[in-house]
Parts: C-alpha cells; structure tokens; sequence
C-alpha cells in the first residue's frame, strides 16, 4: 500500500468535487437503519479526516486508521480547529490494524479498500474488521470497479491552482488489474520557489463476486450491494461499488 507524502499538502484541494455530503447522507442512514445512532466507529483508509469529522459531528465517537502520517497531521490539524479533539487518529496498515475494543461499526469510503493489492491481504483485512465489530456490527465501505479504470486508462489530468499544480498520469494494466497512478507534484516553498515530487500509487480492481466472497471467509454476511451511495442497483456500469455487511 502507497503513502500520500507531498500530496496529502494539497490532496482536500485537488479533491475537491469528492461529494463527501453526499456519500455521508448515505452512510449515516444506512447506520442509523440498523440501529447504530451514536457509539464508536472506526474509519480504514480515514486520509485527511474529512468524513471522520462529519461522523464525529454526528454524535459519533470515531476512529481514523490511516498508513499516511502526513495525511493523518492534517487530519489532527483539523481537528483542533473543529474543536473535535476526542477523534483518535491511528497510524497504521488497514491490513495490520490494532483496536482498543470493539465497535459499532466500520466504514471505509474513496475507494481505499483498493489500495489493497492482493487478496490475502484483504481478506485479512477483512477479518479483522469481522474481529473488532460487536454482534450486529455494520461494515460499509466503497470501492472502484475495473469498469472505472479502463474508462481512465491512460488518461492524463492536470490541474492548477495557488496551492500547487500536478500532472496525473493514469495507467491500467489488465492482466495484473493494477491500476496505477503517476503523480508530478509542483508545490510553493517558502521562498516563492516551487519544489517537484513525483509519486506513484497503486491499486486493484476486484469484481463484485470476489468482495462478496473475500467477506465471508472472514466471517461476514453481506446485507446489500448498491452503485455508488445510492438505491440503484449495481450493473455492468457501475464505476463504484458500495457494499454493506455484517457480522
């Protein structure tokens, strides 16, 4: 799994047409559906804390897990000027990550579950999401389909802003079903000069049928599979996939 180093600097501005609101109407309906209205809930994959914060404005004790320090001192940064600094955020692997406890439930959103690269991982990851909810904990995570990536494959954006600018350079190996993305950093330092990054990150597309199956060998049931935070149903079309199990 990739880190975010020189983009987690600007990653909330260049992400900025993600419809988080969105995407949290769904998720905090769907929790509240299954009876989960406060309690602790972790997020995998929890990157700048964007939806982290709007759970925990829910009533919702949360928990950020992500592998990137740099994005999580963003995340702690916001914290402290949203005033919510009960949040805790954890430093680790989704696929080594340690809990206090259990908790009501988890969720994982902006396709991070494919940053997993292979499938022992993710069924491992899996299992410890099976390992830390309570009885009738929910799991809800998002991921991007292959049908995404082939509409992108070899694509190639750019985007400027007062921040900084990057080239994102798209590439799709199919037989791997590694998508991989090239990204060229040009970010001000403090002497009205800008530094160049080059990073790459990496991740995988999995099927439908592969996800459901990966979750139960954990030991998981699979409740619903809907397209992209919404009541549609998932067909051949669909660029992202959200599905929603229990324990």
């Amino acid at each position: 799994m990739n880190e975010y180093l020189a983009f987690s600097r600007v990653y909330d501005t260049f992400m900025d047409d993600i419809p988080y609101e969105e995407w949290f109407e769904y998720i905090h309906n769907t929790l509240v559906k299954y009876e989960i209205e406060n309690g602790i809930i972790a997020e995998l994959g929890c990157g700048t804390g964007t939806m982290t914060e709007m759970l925990a404005k829910s009533g919702y004790d949360m928990i950020g897990i992500d592998n990137s320090m740099e994005m999580l001192e963003i995340a702690m940064d916001k914290r402290v000027e949203s005033g919510f600094e009960s949040i805790l955020y954890l430093n680790q692997d989704m696929c080594e990550f340690e809990l206090y406890g259990t908790v009501k439930a988890i969720v994982s959103v902006c396709d991070s579950i494919n940053y997993v690269l292979n499938e022992e991982d993710l069924i491992q990851t899996f299992k410890l999401v099976n390992n830390y909810l309570e009885p009738d904990g929910i799991f809800l995570f998002d991921f991007t389909t292959e049908k995404k990536y082939l509409d992108i494959k070899d694509a190639t954006i750019a985007e400027n802003s007062e921040e900084g600018s990057f080239i994102w350079e798209n590439i799709y190996y199919e037989e791997e079903k590694i998508n991989e993305y090239q990204l060229t950093l040009f970010l001000p330092d403090n002497h009205g000069k800008y530094d160049k990054y080059c990073e790459i990150h990496q991740q995988r597309a999995y099927t439908l049928e592969e996800m459901i199956s990966y979750i139960e060998l954990a030991g998981m049931q699979v409740i619903t599979t809907t397209d992209n935070y919404s009541d549609k149903e998932v067909d051949d079309e669909s660029a992202r996939i959200v599905i929603v199990a229990r324990k």
